[in-house]
């Protein structure tokens, strides 16, 4: 197999091609790596994020409850504020992870249609 490309004056065995092409596929795998290595920040926002805003929801309800204790009496317009506010961790975490979902998402189809 003594093929070889020829241009002009110059040639390239195939071996040489062989090389060539060894090295366009390294770049390729290292570039892949950096790509994959970002999505690790928007994987950490969509796993991260709910649980977070569990956390924020579950202290803010216990914080409700805690002050419905020391007070003694229930009524909505006490506890309404004080689970809003809970719930609002809630919102902020599925605020953060799902914009991120989409991204990472997009990002991961781009990077892997570049590849083929």
């Amino acid at each position: 197999m003594n093929k070889r490309l020829r241009n002009g004056n110059k040639t390239l065995s195939a071996g040489a091609m062989q090389a060539v092409k060894a090295s366009m596929d390294a770049v390729v795998v290292r570039e892949l790596q950096k790509l994959n290595s970002q999505m690790v920040l928007l994987t950490i926002a969509i796993s991260g994020g709910p649980f977070l805003g569990l956390l924020g929801t579950v202290v803010g309800v216990m914080i409700t409850f805690a002050a419905i204790a020391v007070s003694g009496e229930v009524n909505v317009n006490s506890i309404a504020p004080g689970i809003a506010a809970a719930l609002t961790a809630t919102v902020a975490g599925l605020g953060v992870a799902i914009p991120a979902l989409f991204g990472y998402n997009y990002l991961g189809s781009r990077i892997k249609s570049r590849h083929r």
